[in-house]
């Protein structure tokens, strides 16, 4: 009877928060990632891994040379964490839902490159002045962050595929061109026509980026070109592009603003990005949500494409 008088005990030490902890070592693979995924310290991801192990009453991960792998009783636990991670996500939201305030705090994400942008157009004045009680933060990440698990409550993304749980309008079609640094053109000059290209060093896209309409069109244009650096994320082609490296396309407005690069050729418009605004369809009519989903609808084109946002006439 003390056995199961103990087991019992331990039982009602559980901490579901634990779950959080178990979950990104299972999908990190290590408790440095796992901590910085959830922007913690390893020694706390350690800690709460080990509590949680104690009330299931068994190990749950084994540290390999590699990282940590879940033992046979980690990975059975495994899909029910997830449904209890999908379930808390889910009620989270919810509430969010039943808030009848037109105030509060929204998370608006978007790529750096496009983060640049809003920041520097004046839209986030603009919007808390006609919006006082309502606060935009904007997260700048290259990783597509989670709307379903609450890490931002809208996302400003491209291609337009979602899992079917987000609502989402197109933005605009963000015109991209072929740039050079002002060193480059004036050494080598530059190209005439897209066949010219395979006479110039030109910047690949790689990792994230590999798929997008612009990369698809150098490796079909530029078949021969030679390869003088490899990039995963649009800032790291700019520099590329900026120290003298090669040719590489970026998006236009975000490109322009650099007086180091020179527009080569286009825009092209087979290069063309759509990007679209999505949330959540259980936040879709939360009033701050809404409030901000329906202000980038208005204003967010001009900043994306290039040309001047519309001026509020009178502060709501």
């Amino acid at each position: 009877m003390r056995d199961v008088s103990a087991k019992m005990r331990v039982d009602l030490m559980f901490d579901w928060n634990d779950l959080r902890y178990f979950l990104a070592v299972a999908r990190q693979g290590s408790l440095a990632s796992a901590a910085e995924a959830l922007d913690v310290n390893p020694s706390t991801v350690q800690r709460r891994l080990q509590a949680l192990e104690t009330a299931a009453g068994c190990t749950l991960t084994e540290r390999k040379s590699d990282g940590y792998r879940l033992t046979l009783a980690g990975n059975k636990m495994l899909a029910d964490a997830e449904r209890v991670e999908a379930a808390i996500d889910t009620f989270n939201r919810r509430i969010s839902a039943l808030d009848p305030n037109v105030a509060g705090h929204v998370k608006l994400t978007s790529h750096v490159t496009v983060g640049q942008r809003i920041i520097k157009s004046g839209f986030l004045d603009q919007f808390h002045t006609r919006h006082p009680g309502i606060r935009i933060e904007l997260i700048m990440e290259q990783r597509v962050l989670d709307l379903s698990k609450g890490e931002a409550d809208i996302a400003i993304r491209g291609g337009g595929a979602d899992d079917g749980a987000l609502v989402g309008k197109k933005i605009a079609e963000v015109p991209w061109a072929i740039f050079a640094s002002a060193a480059l053109v004036s050494r080598y000059g530059r190209p005439k026509t897209s066949s010219d290209l395979n006479n110039f060093g030109v910047v690949e896209f790689s990792g994230d980026i590999e798929g997008l309409p612009a990369a698809r069109w150098m490796k079909s244009h530029a078949p021969n070109a030679p390869i003088v650096a490899s990039c995963s994320n649009i800032p790291c082609v700019h520099l590329a592009i900026k120290s003298g490296a090669g040719l590489a396309p970026l998006p236009a407005v975000y490109a322009a603003a650099d007086h180091d690069l020179i527009k080569v050729l286009g825009p092209i418009p087979e290069l063309n990005y759509p990007l679209f605004l999505f949330t959540h369809k259980d936040l879709r009519k939360v009033p701050r949500v809404s409030t901000v989903f329906e202000f980038c609808l208005q204003e967010l084109k001009p900043v994306l494409v290039g040309g001047e946002m519309r001026r509020s006439k009178s502060i709501v």
